[in-house]
């Protein structure tokens, strides 16, 4: 493995553990200055190698749901899950095979936010059907 490549995998597990980390403290801990830490980051990016920055929340505040979506057979299945995209709590969209078109994970402070967020669901033009599970535990 290069020298550079095992830099990056390095600059990626320490933002794994914490991407909050500054520029000079992960050059701190790699011997390297904060330009160089920001230029390997900025490269990390370009490539496509971190595709997004995002914030984890406390799960254990949070409710969830897994919404199954049935798409009416005329209506494009990749414009209802665009529409999703703008819903309130809406987290994660699969387009899915089997008995339904789409699964949404959902995730708010409430069941009824989550109610709110199916109810929002079920006006989109082309949802014929919705199946909702509440998530109760979450194992890891």
């Amino acid at each position: 493995m290069s020298k550079i490549k095992e830099l990056d995998n390095r600059i990626l597990e320490i933002l794994r553990i914490d991407s909050r980390k500054s520029f000079v403290d992960i050059g701190k801990e790699l011997g390297l200055s904060e330009s160089a830490v920001r230029r390997r980051i900025k490269n990390l990016i370009d490539d496509g190698s971190i595709s997004r920055f995002t914030i984890e929340e406390d799960a254990t505040k949070k409710t969830s749901a897994i919404t199954l979506l049935s798409v009416s057979s005329t209506t494009d299945t990749n414009s209802v899950a665009s529409k999703l995209q703008n819903i309130g709590g809406v987290k994660i969209i699969y387009e899915i095979t089997g008995q339904y078109d789409i699964a949404v994970i959902i995730s708010a402070k409430s069941i009824n936010e989550i109610n709110s967020s199916i109810d929002e669901i079920r006006r989109i033009d082309g949802v014929s059907n919705t199946d909702t599970v509440i998530i109760l535990r979450t194992l890891t």
